[in-house]
């Protein structure tokens, strides 16, 4: 039984089309993280799962229970059993961090409600501060008493709302690893709307990219960075390009040369002229000695140079685009650098219908949009 099913999911707000024809499957036990822009219509799709908006069309499931759907009057929120946790903490002001975790449990009378609270708060490391109201706690202490609050009821399904975007970098990986932790021990299903790519990447089972209402592709994060369905979804997961290519014969032609036979496999095969080429991040490296199997050395200009932990980031331009780059050494901005490229994960894509007549600015401003 899958933990969640959304099928051919309508949300329009006057003339704007939050959602459409959206399909989505969650199976139990699994994390999936929606990644979109502003306006892509995530929260949309989170509070038609809460039961806090209603679909124009469509149907939703819950464990195989349909909560919502044609013909029937949606089922209300507090009856779906599920688990929510927003960026805003959401907790009462007045009750310690134990109490409100047990005001879940009390609500569906739990007959050890105390006990189970408190178990809750030490899985999430804030025994100790059982005590304390929400304004003795810090903004990370907050959002572990709404996690334990809403994991202590063993929901159906988790509904997470960009949980992490009001605390800082470090506090943000630490919770994320909390959640995705909680949430697999207990056996629990979640959806996570973030905008984070890291997040994303980092916490779901699968991956999905919403654009316009619309779901481009859902995978496992390493298909989704390996193999983007389009430009679109390539550029939105920050694969580098897009580099023009011409055909020259059985040889295509990138702006430093021809590709190898082996490059972007079988679509390369099928490029015409015009064609458009990406890189994704694990395709570029800085050389630090000769190309290993299957790369090409290229040679770019260094634009900027920053120190990080993991050594000097390089901001560079190869023939047109500007790329980031890891170096073992500091490079001086002006300077040329040796780039390797592993042409094998080349992501390469037909020239769109407008740009072949000639109006590509269009299409490139929708592919921006995402």
């Amino acid at each position: 039984m899958n933990a969640l099913e959304l099928i051919d999911l309508h949300k329009r707000f006057g003339e704007h089309a939050a959602l459409r024809g959206l399909d989505l499957r969650i199976e139990a036990g699994q994390i999936v993280c929606l990644l979109g822009a502003s306006g892509s219509g995530k929260t949309t799709l989170l509070r038609i799962v809460a039961g806090l908006e209603s679909p124009d069309a469509g149907t939703v499931r819950i464990a195989g229970q349909t909560v919502a759907g044609p013909g029937q009057a949606p089922l209300a929120p507090e009856r779906r059993g599920l688990g929510m946790v927003f960026q805003d903490y959401a907790l009462w002001p007045h009750l310690s961090a134990l109490d409100n975790v047990a005001l879940a449990l009390r609500a569906r009378r739990q007959p050890r409600a105390p006990e189970q609270a408190l178990e809750m708060l030490r899985r999430v490391g804030l025994e100790a501060q059982r005590d304390r109201r929400p304004h003795e706690l810090s903004g990370g202490q907050q959002q572990r008493v709404a996690l334990a609050r809403a994991l202590a009821v063993r929901p159906r399904l988790l509904l997470c709302d960009e949980p992490l975007s009001n605390l800082d970098s470090g506090l943000r990986e630490e919770l994320r690893d909390l959640i995705g932790g909680v949430v697999r021990e207990h056996g629990l299903s979640a959806l996570y709307i973030t905008h984070d790519h890291r997040e994303a990447f980092a916490l779901g089972d699968q991956v999905g990219i919403l654009d316009a209402g619309v779901l481009r592709q859902i995978d496992s994060p390493r298909r989704l960075l390996a193999a983007p369905c389009d430009e679109q979804v390539a550029r939105f997961v920050h694969a580098s390009g897009p580099w023009m290519l011409h055909r020259s014969g059985a040889t295509l032609l990138a702006p430093w040369g021809p590709l190898p036979p082996e490059a972007g496999s079988a679509a390369a095969g099928r490029a015409g002229d015009g064609a458009r080429l990406y890189l994704p991040g694990a395709a570029l490296r800085a050389a630090d000695g000769p190309a290993r199997a299957g790369e090409q050395r290229v040679t770019a200009q260094v634009l900027r140079c920053v120190a990080t932990s993991r050594g000097a980031e390089l901001q560079v331009m190869l023939h047109g685009v500007a790329l980031r780059v890891i170096s073992p050494a500091w490079q001086t901005p002006g300077t040329a650098v040796e780039l390797c490229l592993d042409l094998r994960q080349a992501l390469i894509y037909e020239q769109p219908a407008q740009a072949r007549a000639g109006n590509l600015q269009p299409e490139l401003e929708r592919e921006n949009a995402i």
